[in-house]
């Protein structure tokens, strides 16, 4: 494997000759001396490549390249003589790799989030969107990490269903029927005997009933995919298509399931402040003063735990400063969740037990016949981070609650089975991916953690 620039530039200086790939970030061209910011996406800052016009044996190179260009360069690792860097490098040779025109979109100078994301084939290559995929990479490494080391079994579930994990029925209709001469039943209906599937199919908005099948084989497993959702939302939390985790615990509880997703988050923070230093400086600089900080304070702080009952109480106390007041029995606003964590406890808050009407059927009842085992874990600075719940594993009591929010029982016949055969108690929750990587980030705009954005009118790239 050849040596990464984050590599090299971690070298001691030395007589070898070592070999650097990349991408032109900057030329500075002087009267002796051709300076060089080599980057290959694997660290913020680029190796700096020292031309000596006197000594160079190939000058006429130099006119072709540009910012933006692919080059190959090679020369010994000296000391810097500025203090910017540790070391550089004395280029002695440059091969031109891929010519880059002067009309390159992303010249050296500032760009809005909201250009680059027209150019999002090449937004890659700036410092922050450079930064978020590094972090990015490391957090999903570490969520496989943290679930290998604990036992889990990792499963690949659907993408394609017939099933809708939350019965909100805002999902994206797959079909191969011609959509210009649609077939049609006797009574005017489509007629989805005619598709692919035979019947109606769609995108998943969540692998968790599946893996609870897999949970009840395996006990710990869990899930790491794309979901879907088809909510016409144009804001700066919400995505058309993005990933999910989703761990299944069988033999569990709500108080485990909290456990598990209090010590989930303080280890994948922790993995992007011991590898991502440098990365994540760069957003406490220039992105979200203090966001370094707030990563330790969740790291190194116990969750604080209400009930939905409690928190309420606290927050009717304090109606007249919201947007939106609460009631028992509303929804918690994302406006409420950060007054529990900012103000009230100072620190990450896990609320729990939840009116059944604002949660979807499979939270297990609570014996007051009014809540469900369900829990949000808030964060301070965003609100919501992870869902989960008890499941309701009791065949009558999920058949009655199914009944009760017209749920037609024959779509979900297997995930009743699981209650009749060898049923256990189990809990798990998700993890919106690209929610926690604006977390980590301080990145305001889910837009702007995801390689390619998915969201109302746009499926660009």
């Amino acid at each position: 494997m050849k040596e990464r620039i984050n590599a090299i530039r971690n070298m001691e200086p030395s007589d070898a000759l070592i070999k650097a790939e990349g991408w032109v970030r900057t030329k500075r061209d002087g009267k002796n001396v051709t300076f060089l910011e080599l980057n290959d996406g694997s660290c913020l800052k680029g190796l700096q490549l020292v031309i000596d016009k006197s000594e160079f044996r190939n000058l006429s190179i130099l006119d072709s390249i540009t910012t933006g260009c692919a080059i190959s360069a090679e020369g010994k690792i000296v000391k810097s003589e500025g203090g910017e860097q540790g070391v550089e490098m004395a280029c002695e040779d440059i091969t031109l790799i891929g010519e880059c025109p002067s009309d390159y979109p992303l010249q050296k100078k500032r760009h809005t989030v909201e250009f680059l994301r027209e150019k999002a084939h090449l937004r890659a290559r700036t410092n922050l969107f450079g930064a978020v995929t590094r972090v990015r990479n490391t957090m999903a490494y570490a969520i496989h990490s943290f679930f290998q080391e604990n036992g889990f079994v990792y499963v690949n579930t659907p993408i394609i269903t017939a099933s809708d994990c939350e019965g909100a029925g805002e999902m994206f209709q797959v079909t191969t029927l011609d959509l210009e001469n649609v077939p049609r039943t006797e009574d005017g209906k489509v007629d989805y005997g005619k598709d692919f599937f035979g019947r109606m199919a769609k995108l998943t908005v969540s692998g968790q009933l599946s893996g609870e099948t897999y949970a009840m084989a395996m006990k710990n497993i869990y899930t790491f995919g794309p979901t879907f959702r088809a909510e016409n939302s144009n804001t700066t939390r919400h995505l058309a298509e993005f990933w999910m985790v989703e761990p299944e615990m069988a033999f569990c509880d709500l108080y485990g399931d909290m456990e598990v997703a209090e010590s989930f988050l303080k280890y994948i923070f922790k993995a992007v402040l011991d590898k991502n230093g440098e990365d994540m400086e760069f957003f406490n600089s220039f992105v979200e003063k203090g966001v370094i900080e707030t990563l330790e304070h969740v790291i190194n702080s116990p969750f604080e735990h209400m009930t939905y009952t409690d928190a309420i109480k606290i927050l009717e106390k304090e109606n007249s400063r919201f947007d939106y007041p609460v009631h028992w029995g509303s929804d918690i606003q994302s406006e409420h969740e950060r007054y529990l964590t900012e103000q009230v406890a100072k620190r990450p808050v896990i609320v729990t037990d939840y009116p059944k009407e604002i949660k979807a059927f499979y939270m297990k009842m609570n014996e007051d016949g009014k809540t469900v085992r369900g829990m949000d874990v808030l964060a301070p600075r965003l609100g919501e981070i992870i869902g989960g719940s008890e499941r309701e594993y009791r065949y009558d009591v999920l058949l009655e609650r199914m009944k009760e929010l017209g749920l037609n029982e024959k779509d979900y016949w297997w995930y009743l089975e699981l209650r009749k055969y060898g049923t256990a108690p189990h809990a798990g929750f998700g993890l919106g991916f690209e929610r926690v990587v604006q977390y980590v980030t301080g990145v305001s705009n889910i837009r702007d953690v995801i390689p390619y954005p998915r969201y109302v009118k746009n499926a660009d790239f």
